[in-house]
Order: structure tokens, then C-alpha cells, then sequence
């Protein structure tokens, strides 16, 4: 199988400079749709689905090698060497903006910006951290997937998208998570909430924009202040916008703040 098979990976844009776009948990690469238009213009967009989600090969899952996000980064920087890419741009939403730090740590050359959609190096409280979960809120959270993954998709998905008056985004959110294998969306989840990439943060020179949302459930404003604070290289844009999915719910806004942040790089 190629590596356009093993990830789904799609091309789009009339532009040169790489920009690729990582779908986080539950999702695939259709998430951005709203997105990508704006830059296609101007950018060689990438799209593809992590392993387990989309139109990814299953197959290719092993516990071992996901059981911590650096195997997501490695699969990040595989395609990259693959397509022969440098001086990229990347777009990570929620799990998948630690996912590209991780990447942008281990190969810095590889990567010209970091776009973090809702980001969180930690999800657990800890200490002054307030990363929006306690330890027996996460275990509880993720024994309800486990259990009844079904269920856990139709409970958290209005909570994750927020925005209640427009509740189709949340039954887009609830049928993504639903076509996630059950198992490898558990296994997915606990390397995702259990995580603690906070000692990653200062390692990290590549410019990058955190967007983070004033009311979000998952990933509060306190997280993207404290990764501000621990980069050496990162801005915080605030989006006056509710839940931790943007791009799907405020798409405009998403792209012209990176369109603005990316026109003031260059």
C-alpha cells in the first residue's frame, strides 16, 4: 500500500508552499473543508487521516507505536520526508497541535509555522495548572468510552462543539466520532488525556500561533495562556467564539486569523 492509501493523503491549492492541515481527535481530514478554501490559492495543501480515522488504513494501527503522541508525529514527519516537503506550515486542531510540536521538536528544519487550533500540552489539573479536568473526571470519561463508545459520542459531542443553537454541528461532531473503530478511538483518547507535554513547550523555536476560544469546554484560556508563556516563539490570538471546533463552527474567522498572523511572518 502507498502512503497516499496508508493516510488518504489529498492534494489541493495552485501554490507552492506546503501547508498541511492534521484533524484531531475523532475527526478526519473532511473537518477542515471550510478551511482550506482560503488557502488553496496561495499553498500546496495537504490533507490526510491519521491512522484509525478516515479513510486511513486501520490495518497500519499498532497499540505500541500510538501509545504516545511522538507515534503520531513520526507518521507527521514521515509524510513529509515522502512528499519530499520543506519550509512547511501546519495546522494541527486540539491533540494534533502537540502532535506537530512534537514534530517540529524532533525536526526543526522541517517545519517554517505552527498553527495550533485549541491546543492543550496537559488536560489534567495540576498544581497552579489548570488544564479543565481532574484525574477522576478523565478516568471516568474515558471508561464511559470504553463502555459505550456510542453513547459517550452523543454526550460529549454537543459539549466538545458548544454552540447550542446550532445543534447539526454537534450531530456532525457525534457521526464523526461514531465512525471511529471503538477500539482505537479508546486507545486514542487515553494517549490524548493523559498526556503531559508541558516540558516539550520551551523546546520548541518554530513560530507559532496558538488560537484558542473564549468559551471552550476541553481547552480553556487559562491552557493556551500558559503555552503562550512557556514558548520561546508563540503567539495567543483569542477567538471570540464558542466550543473547541472553530474551524467547523467559525470557519471565517479561523482563516483570517491565520491569514492575518502568516501576512505579518512573511
Amino acid at each position: 500500500m502507498s502512503i497516499s492509501e496508508r493516510f488518504a493523503i489529498n492534494e489541493k491549492g495552485s501554490g507552492t508552499k506546503p501547508m498541511i492541515f492534521v484533524h484531531g481527535y475523532g475527526c478526519d481530514q473532511n473537518m477542515w473543508r471550510l478551511v482550506t478554501p482560503y488557502f488553496e490559492p496561495n499553498f500546496r495543501v495537504i490533507l490526510y487521516d491519521q491512522i484509525g480515522a478516515g479513510n486511513s488504513d486501520a490495518s497500519a494501527f499498532v497499540k505500541s507505536k500510538y501509545a504516545s503522541l511522538q507515534g503520531y508525529a513520526d507518521d507527521l514527519i514521515f509524510i513529509c520526508d515522502s512528499l519530499e516537503l520543506s519550509g512547511i506550515t501546519v495546522v494541527g486542531h486540539s491533540v494534533s497541535g502537540m502532535i506537530s510540536l512534537l514534530a517540529a521538536k524532533k525536526r526543526p528544519e522541517l517545519f517554517e509555522h505552527l498553527i495550533m487550533v485549541g491546543p492543550s500540552p496537559c488536560y489534567l489539573n495540576d498544581g497552579a495548572y489548570q488544564g479543565g479536568f481532574t484525574r477522576d473526571s478523565l478516568e471516568e470519561l474515558l471508561e464511559f468510552l470504553e463502555i459505550n463508545h456510542r453513547g459517550w459520542s452523543s454526550q460529549m459531542a454537543p459539549v466538545i462543539m458548544g454552540n447550542p443553537d446550532r445543534p447539526e454541528l454537534a450531530l456532525e461532531l457525534e457521526s464523526s466520532f461514531c465512525r471511529t473503530d471503538p477500539e482505537i478511538a479508546h486507545h486514542f483518547a487515553r494517549t490524548t488525556f493523559l498526556s503531559d507535554h508541558r516540558p516539550d513547550l520551551d523546546g520548541v523555536v518554530t513560530p507559532t500561533l496558538i488560537l484558542q476560544c473564549d468559551e471552550d469546554a476541553i481547552a480553556p484560556v487559562a491552557v493556551g495562556e500558559y503555552m503562550k508563556a512557556s514558548m520561546p516563539n508563540a503567539q495567543l490570538a483569542l477567538l471570540h467564539s464558542e466550543g473547541h471546533c472553530p474551524h467547523i463552527s467559525a470557519p471565517d474567522l479561523v482563516a483570517e486569523t491565520i491569514r492575518s498572523y502568516l501576512r505579518a511572518q512573511s
